[in-house]
């Protein structure tokens, strides 16, 4: 038996967790993850994405420190994204063109953020 095709062809699941101030991990909530997944599934909407793409919100995905942060399956591919523009370029890049925004990608062994990866 095969597998059936996937309802969808990507999923986009966006930490939305939120801890308490001052924690010492922090938490993407805090740092505006909320707001930009809004944005994400508003804009995915405009591009055409809607029945191709869903984006989820997530609770905690263990990356707090790097937030906030999403993920891409089924290429697993972590980012972090800190504005509308970060937004727009995993969607157009990643998403419709099937690229990587290499800046934003977190590797597996990544514990803190690059400059170039600070919003």
């Amino acid at each position: 038996m095969t597998d059936p095709k996937p309802y969808f062809e990507a999923h986009v699941f966006s930490c939305t967790n939120r801890r308490p101030d001052g924690h010492k991990r922090g938490s993407c909530a805090a740092r505006g993850s909320e707001k930009l997944r809004d944005y994400m599934k508003a804009r995915a909407r405009e591009l055409g994405l809607d029945g191709r793409v869903r984006i989820n919100a997530a609770g905690c995905l263990d990356r707090c420190e790097l937030g906030p942060v999403l993920v891409v399956y089924p290429e697993g591919v972590w980012y972090t994204y800190h504005s509308f523009a970060d937004v727009d370029a995993i969607l157009e890049t990643h998403l419709i063109n099937g690229g990587r925004v290499e800046r934003l990608i977190l590797k597996p062994e990544q514990k803190e953020l690059l400059p170039e990866q600070v919003g």
